[in-house]
């Protein structure tokens, strides 16, 4: 049996095992699921045996272990990884062997140290020389981006380890990178910043994809409709899992309306206060249960 052949069957046995657990889980359970419970996982539900999903970072090796709860790093005798080309380096190859091999090691290196999620590679454009994450993406060209990440991603999640594709769409510059609106017309949104995306997902078969920090449209693209879900989740019909980039979520109702699935990272105190918690519990139970 091929190892594409396998990943299917595993597949279809997680959906099976899935449709069952959701039946079992309580409403607080499922809302637990849907965001952060420390820097990098978020709630697992120990009573069904469903463990935390744990994610890391990054592109090119997995980040140091930090404390669960603050960016202060944990003194590790076994924190090591292999630091990985970056993202140009590896498209300037041009070679889709090596961008297995690279996925391979990721991937590998990822599930050592006990990472359901590796958050990356990074497939945005290089569109503006200044953007500080250049180094992170694979090329100015659309046609080589696609054509180089599906291997990537095959070499990550054959090791037991997502891959996940970021930061979708259209982060591509410094300047205000957080918040600016992007405003493309559909034939520069469709054969310049998409096409790597789609081929991430259409052949890389990718598990998990990051939305970004900025606008499309005047709407944050981390619950962005026309992005995640009309193009993502109905035309190409991604039914993996789409995570906010850390702080990328504002508004509640469109990030459970329009795609998100798991918000991770703000500035909030208390995991209950991010945007998803609370409200969750206040369109459910509106004279609360706490």
């Amino acid at each position: 049996m091929s190892s594409t052949s396998r990943w299917q069957e595993r597949v279809k046995l997680a959906q099976s095992q899935i449709e069952k657990l959701l039946l079992e889980l309580s409403l607080e359970e499922k809302v637990s699921l849907c965001h952060a419970a420390g820097k990098f996982c978020n709630h697992g539900v120990e009573r069904l045996g469903v463990p935390a999903l744990m994610m890391s970072d990054g592109p090119h090796g997995v980040r140091q272990e930090l404390n669960m709860h603050s960016w202060d790093p944990v003194a590790c005798n076994t924190d090591t990884t292999t630091y990985l080309p970056v993202g140009t380096v590896t498209a300037a190859t041009w070679n889709r062997d090596l961008g297995r091999a690279f996925g391979e090691v990721l991937g590998s290196e990822s599930r050592a140290r006990g990472k359901d999620v590796i958050l990356g590679p990074g497939f945005n454009i290089i569109r503006d020389p200044l953007c500080g994450r250049n180094f992170e993406y694979y090329s100015e060209d659309p046609y080589l981006i696609a054509a180089l990440n599906p291997g990537v991603i095959r070499g990550i999640q054959d090791q037991d380890t997502a891959a996940c594709a970021k930061h979708f769409a259209l982060n591509n510059q410094e300047l205000n990178r957080m918040a600016y609106s992007a405003e493309p017309d559909e034939r520069t949104l469709r054969e310049v910043y998409l096409p790597g995306f789609e081929a991430a997902v259409k052949e890389g078969q990718v598990l998990t994809v990051m939305g970004s920090y900025n606008k499309y449209k005047g709407q944050w693209c981390c619950h962005n409709k026309e992005l995640l879900k009309d193009i993502l989740k109905k035309e190409w019909g991604f039914e993996g899992l789409v995570v906010s980039d850390w702080d990328g979520c504002h508004v509640s109702e469109e990030a459970a309306m329009n795609g998100l699935d798991i918000e991770m990272g703000t500035t909030a105190k208390r995991y209950e206060d991010y945007h998803w918690p609370m409200p969750f519990w206040r369109a459910y139970e509106p004279d609360g249960i706490r």
